[in-house]
């Protein structure tokens, strides 16, 4: 009886049940968003999913790649840190990824304006240039959202600021200050000036449209504002990230 008991057929597997395959797709999708954002909070990205994408469009065109260079918070002068920051997202070192005053004040502009102007703050931008891609749809505002809330959560400001830094697109396929300051200046990125770091700032609303090498008068304009916006938040303005 004990062998029979032992060594009988088992019966057919129970399917798992609709409540039990959405648990695992949720923890499935759940450990595949988070565990980059972990890993990426001490190791550099290889590439962005921006990057990737405008590859792929550059093929199609008969042109050939992506200038990127990782370099590290310590190499990043000063000036460059402080003008993106006055550019981009003023309330950076104090917010959790979400500035809810800039967000409504651009929803009542937007009302009155053929092209709409996103609030983003530098969180969000890494959130969609490392993992997403463009476009306004809802979707992506909800992936971007939820990816926001990780990043701060894992992430110290420091490192945030120092991968926007390094993924942000500053020139038509370059990407990051490191391979901006090669391409576009001829020096390393700790020889960056303020006007050359305000420059560089001033471009990247469009990066593919202006040129911080050979600036528009707009571009100068943004740039002149930029300082301004520096010498008002004062050189130790990010000294505590």
């Amino acid at each position: 009886m004990r062998l029979y008991r032992i060594f009988r057929p088992r019966g057919p597997r129970r399917r798992p049940g609709v409540r039990a395959i959405l648990a695992r797709v949720l923890l499935y999708g759940f450990l595949a968003s988070v565990v980059p954002i972990l890993i990426l909070r001490w190791v550099p990205p290889l590439t962005s999913s921006f990057m990737v994408q405008r590859f792929a469009s550059a093929l199609f065109q008969g042109d050939f790649g992506i200038r990127y260079r990782w370099v590290s918070w310590r190499e990043i002068p000063t000036p460059v840190r402080l003008a993106v920051v006055a550019a981009e997202d003023q309330k950076f070192p104090d917010h959790w990824g979400f500035d809810f005053e800039s967000i409504a004040d651009a929803a009542g502009r937007n009302d009155r304006r053929r092209v709409p102007r996103g609030a983003s703050t530098i969180t969000q931008q890494v959130a969609k240039n490392l993992f997403l891609w463009p476009g306004r749809s809802w979707v992506r505002k909800g992936l971007e959202a939820y990816l926001t809330v990780w990043i701060e959560l894992l992430w110290p400001k420091r490192r945030i600021l120092e991968v926007y830094l390094n993924i942000a697109e500053f020139g038509d396929r370059t990407y990051g200050v490191g391979a901006a300051a090669d391409h576009l200046f001829r020096k390393p990125p700790r020889r960056l000036t303020t006007r050359d770091a305000s420059l560089l700032a001033a471009v990247l609303p469009s990066p593919r449209r202006f040129r911080a090498d050979c600036p528009s008068p707009y571009v100068e304009r943004r740039a002149a504002w930029i300082q301004a916006q520096m010498r008002h938040l004062g050189s130790g303005y990010l000294e505590d990230l």
